[in-house]
């Protein structure tokens, strides 16, 4: 798997979102962009990203994720 692919993946189920996404293979460490996440419990976002990413954690696609989230503001101020 591509760190592309899950960035677009990602990207088309969470409207509003950015996704940045390191690594490849099984192994992925995304920076999630998104003032609607950011506005969530810790718990609730990463809960929104693992509902969409659970079928690929299944077959094996992905064996590791790390998330940072970030508000739109937070992000610029980053970079």
């Amino acid at each position: 798997m591509q760190a592309v692919e899950v960035k677009s993946f990602l990207e088309a189920k969470l409207p509003n979102t950015q996704v940045e996404v390191e690594g490849e293979g099984c192994n992925f460490q995304l920076n999630v962009i998104s003032d609607e996440l950011a506005a969530l419990s810790p718990v609730k976002r990463q809960q929104q990203v693992y509902a969409h990413l659970n079928p690929w954690i299944t077959d094996g696609s992905i064996h590791a994720v790390t998330m940072k989230f970030f508000s739109s503001a937070a992000w610029a101020e980053r970079t």
